[in-house]
């Protein structure tokens, strides 16, 4: 069922932000607005939502426009009939959010799945990007890496489907699993609540399955990172995150050669996995200052439908 408000079970305590809805592709988005200045495109992994970046925008909306979306099957977005819930389908939803919300001169901060589908409408519109932040993620096929392969072979089969399907295996292993600190109840809620059921769990299973099964997407992405390579990169990565290794970080760093910054474990770790911190929020406002960060002071407005 497609929401027009968001539910009572988000607590405005925890999420302090306005809700907004977009209908896009047939499929009704949610996504948070907030603040002035460089606009900062907050793209989310698996098992997420824009709750995620929740500490991030508290810090960062009075320098910045923070703008996060939840993906369909996602927080709370809803799909349309028949949509899949793969990484090409969330990436061709999100291109059409950034066109209809006027976005330019915006900066992807990428995690998880959101590197491949942020970097993959980067890549197809780097003229309307300004700056890459990323973080633990990856952005091309994985054909061959052990490490991806038996990861999507058990958490995309049978077995994970079952485990995603009847336990909300991803909310309840993956979320606590990556997250430095031990989260409360009423953030465990928060992370378990957009999949009260079996069926609406499944988008959270299509993600693993798709590390294989998207090779022609992430082809694309990666065919796409060229053209980014002469943009102002932050590198963040957590050095204890188990999914992202040191592996995807060197890669990152020999594809981009603009990279201004590279965040070690000392000061960005397995929070960026899934909680970005407050590190991580100073990090992006030291650089986007800083002479080689090439920002400037140039932004967009702010604009809102």
């Amino acid at each position: 069922m497609a929401l027009s408000r968001r539910p009572d079970w988000v607590s405005p305590g925890l999420f302090p932000y306005e809700s907004r809805f977009l209908d896009v592709e047939g499929c009704r988005l949610h996504y948070i607005d907030e603040g002035r200045g460089p606009v900062l495109l907050l793209l989310h992994g698996n098992p997420t939502w824009s709750f995620l970046y929740r500490h991030l925008v508290g810090r960062l909306r009075h320098r910045f426009r923070c703008v996060a979306l939840d993906y369909p099957g996602f927080g709370l977005s809803s799909s349309r009939t028949g949509y899949g819930f793969t990484p090409a389908e969330h990436a061709a939803v999100l291109e059409r959010f950034v066109a209809e919300l006027g976005l330019d001169s915006f900066t992807p901060v990428v995690h998880d799945w959101g590197g491949p589908i942020g970097l993959a409408v980067a890549g197809r519109h780097p003229e309307r990007v300004r700056a890459l932040v990323i973080t633990n993620t990856f952005a091309w096929p994985v054909d061959g890496d052990r490490h991806f392969e038996l990861f999507s072979r058990l958490m995309g089969g049978a077995v994970g489907r079952l485990a995603i399907r009847r336990a909300n295996a991803f909310v309840n292993v993956m979320v606590p699993a990556g997250t430095r600190r031990r989260l409360s109840r009423a953030e465990m809620a928060h992370y378990r609540a957009p999949f009260p059921t079996p069926d609406a769990r499944m988008p959270t299973y299509v993600f693993p399955r798709e590390i294989l099964a998207s090779r022609a997407f992430l082809a694309e992405v990666e065919a796409g990172l060229p053209r980014l390579a002469h943009l102002p990169t932050l590198l963040a990565w957590g050095g204890k995150d188990v999914a992202f290794r040191a592996t995807e970080r060197r890669r990152f760093e020999a594809v981009f050669p603009a990279i201004t910054a590279s965040c070690s474990s000392r000061l960005v770790t397995t929070s960026t996995r899934m909680s970005p911190s407050y590190e991580l929020a100073a990090a992006i406002e030291g650089w986007s200052t800083a002479p080689e960060g090439g920002w400037g002071r140039r932004h967009s407005p702010a604009r809102r439908p």
